[in-house]
């Protein structure tokens, strides 16, 4: 595919079949068999690589009950780099961008990079998955990084509230606030928020959509990826060309 930018030719990845196949695999058992704490379903369902989130608060922290939407975008060479996530619901936290933006080391790109903080085993890597993904994000809600911040202020303010052991109630307020009003979005979504760790660790059965997703029809129609293929077999070479992967933490 070219593309034409500002008079200047660019040519625009084109997503490769791994990536295709890793991506429906990984959805459909995450529709077969959810994983507590959140809930995933396509943003369109003519496109693997645009997934949204809902992330549940864990019991027993600030997060309890909370209800939090958030966009997965992947890379055309998934696994092989990592995705990127955005908050959709406000969410006050030290590794937040104020634009929704999460900063984790393991969506990093695993370069080496002293500056960071972060070690080349702490960013991604294409062992990693969606699963593993936001289970660390859940654990970052009540665990943040604060070592590099994405938002200073509520890192400051997170510090405050730890180290007054809770006396200090300006973070705790804000994140109670939001919470409440993300219940509200759950509802109007029909959505059950768990609020004991009983019912949280309850693998909820989704119900499946009622035009369900055939993941057959990503593989090949859409993406010309049997001239791929039949490249590659030509060619005697069967490998993909693809990009990379990291772990869980902050920039």
């Amino acid at each position: 595919m070219v593309v034409y930018v500002l008079g200047q030719i660019k040519m625009a990845q084109q997503p490769t079949s791994s990536a295709l196949r890793a991506l429906a695999l990984e959805y459909k058992s995450l529709q077969e068999e959810p994983v507590e704490g959140f809930r995933v379903k396509l943003v369109n369902e003519d496109t693997l690589f645009e997934w949204e989130v809902a992330i549940f608060g864990p019991p027993d922290t600030l997060y309890q009950g909370g209800y939090f939407k958030a966009h997965m975008k992947f890379p055309p060479d998934y696994p092989y780099s990592p995705p990127s996530i955005r908050f959709l619901t406000k969410v006050w936290h030290p590794n937040v961008y104020e634009n929704g933006d999460l900063c984790i080391s393991i969506l990093h790109p695993p370069v080496d990079d002293p500056q960071s903080g972060e070690l080349p085993c702490e960013r991604w890597n294409p062992t990693q998955n969606v699963r593993t993904i936001l289970l660390s994000v859940i654990s970052l809600l009540n665990e943040p990084n604060t070592f590099s911040p994405a938002n200073v202020d509520a890192s400051v303010m997170y510090r405050r509230w730890r180290d007054s052991k809770g006396k200090d109630k300006e973070y705790e307020n804000i994140i109670r606030k939001q919470v409440s009003a993300a219940r509200l979005e759950a509802e109007k979504d029909g959505v059950v928020v768990p609020l004991t760790l009983e019912d949280y660790c309850i693998k909820t059965k989704v119900k499946p959509p009622e035009h369900s997703v055939d993941m057959t029809d990503f593989y090949d129609d859409d993406y010309d990826l049997d001239d791929e293929d039949e490249e590659d077999n030509d060619s005697g070479d069967g490998d993909y060309e693809d990009g990379d992967d990291s772990g869980n933490g902050e920039s």
